[in-house]
């Protein structure tokens, strides 16, 4: 079966033939296998950014796994025990401290979710350098926009499970938001809550959606996302299309079978990610205080309030642009505003496929417009991420409007600066470098 020969295989007559036969009449294994695998042409010249893609798949599911174990320690119960502590709070410290290997699963699971994000960004923006939101590729991204914003969700309604002092304020400050929504926030926060006060209501919801609805989610539109990228084919550093030129037997001339050449390369990618993903998990599993913050390790207490309430590092470039927005417009309160300045910072990704004007995809063939634009857009995203973090300050203030007024303006003004950028003339056929 080497190198994915099924049909060899089925009529070798051994036991292990006849069971695939036996299954491909009822069930499309093999032209799964060879429309996803071994005769999915992939371009022959992809380079490190395209591990991303794989190392989000390998995260989800480490994330599933683990979640699947920590779901049958923990308890999703905001009542007090008998020592006065949250139970969902001593679930958590059974689990670190009496499950055996607890402690693993935890870090595994803590650790992947910033781990998850970290992969989706960079995948994200390989997306965006190498123009793979352009067509045919739209419902690609559309589809992964999805993703984002559903692993958004995910990692929220997670948050609060420990409940511990940040995650309970953290929620309380961002369930009150949309309280800001006219005629329906009120009643809009309630419905997530479950309550007039983020309590045990809310703790069971979360734990629901975290659990069982966000997943079920986040798999139909992974499986999509894989569906469509299939059918159009991936994008290349080039972005030359490469089925446009095919040989005699319409394999294209540029192409290669994703397995066994790009499945091989991809375990180098992931040998890498669990490395570096171990290293934090034992040495680091708090990060620094971004990845478990300190707060978190105390129970949720309603009666005292921290300094500083943050969201977790993923979150913070859109918080930032929530508190950017300090004006009141159409007789709407700040507030208000903010929700939606911070909500239209997520959802205008899904833009991008109607707002690139360039000719050419690539950023290898795009001008010193395009490359200084997403430079300072990537700038600008880490000072955001870095002001959501600290406290509100004169200075923090201004720095973060001017961020979020370029952050929309890179988008919002691509339609020019992208038609005006000068591009040199795209190959032919794909480049190896």
């Amino acid at each position: 079966m080497a190198g994915g020969n099924f049909e060899k295989y089925k009529s070798d007559g051994s036991l292990g033939g006849n069971v695939l036969e036996w299954v491909d009449a009822r069930f499309p294994a093999t032209s799964m296998w060879k429309g996803h695998l071994s005769e999915y042409y992939a371009p022959k010249n992809f380079n490190f950014w395209y591990f991303f893609g794989s190392l989000a798949l390998l995260v989800l599911v480490i994330q599933i796994v683990t979640g699947i174990f920590l779901v049958m320690h923990y308890k999703p119960d905001a009542a007090l025990n008998a020592a006065g502590v949250p139970v969902a709070f001593a679930s958590v410290e059974y689990i670190m401290r009496d499950v055996p290997g607890g402690w693993l699963i935890r870090y595994m699971h803590s650790t992947g979710a910033s781990a998850f994000f970290i992969v989706v960004y960079l995948h994200m923006f390989r997306g965006l350098i190498y123009g793979s939101y352009r067509k045919p590729r739209e419902l690609t991204w559309l589809f992964g926009v999805g993703i984002f914003l559903v692993l958004m969700g995910e990692a929220f309604f997670g948050y609060l499970l420990p409940w511990g002092q940040m995650s309970y304020w953290g929620a309380q400050v961002i369930v009150n938001l949309f309280g800001a929504i006219p005629l329906v926030g009120n009643d809009l926060s309630i419905l997530i809550r479950g309550d007039f006060v983020v309590g045990d209501a809310t703790l069971n919801r979360f734990f629901s959606f975290h659990v069982i609805a966000f997943p079920l989610v986040l798999i139909g539109l992974v499986a999509a996302h894989i569906l469509a990228l299939h059918e159009t084919g991936s994008n290349n550093p080039d972005g030359v299309e490469i089925k446009e030129k095919k040989d005699a037997n319409g394999i294209p001339l540029d192409g290669i079978p994703f397995h066994p050449y790009y499945t091989v390369k991809d375990i180098v990618g992931v040998v890498v990610f669990l490395m570096v993903f171990s290293a934090v998990m034992f040495f680091a599993p708090e990060g620094g205080g971004f990845f478990l913050e300190t707060p978190n390790f105390y129970p949720a207490d309603p009666l005292k309030t921290p300094p500083h309430i943050a969201p977790v590092w993923y979150f913070t470039p859109y918080y930032s642009i929530l508190r950017a927005i300090v004006w009141n417009f159409f007789g709407l309160d700040a507030k208000f505003w903010g929700v939606v300045a911070m909500g239209a910072s997520v959802v205008i990704f899904a833009a991008l496929p109607w707002l690139d004007r360039s000719p050419v995809k690539s950023i290898r063939y795009r001008g010193p417009i395009t490359k200084v634009m997403i430079a300072l857009f990537v700038v600008c995203f880490f000072i955001l991420g870095y002001l959501g973090t600290q406290s509100p300050s004169p200075m923090g203030e201004l720095i973060s409007q001017i961020c979020t007024v370029f952050y929309f303006g890179f988008f919002l003004a691509m339609p020019w600066w992208s038609r005006m950028d000068k591009f040199k003339p795209v190959p032919e056929r794909v480049t190896v470098k």
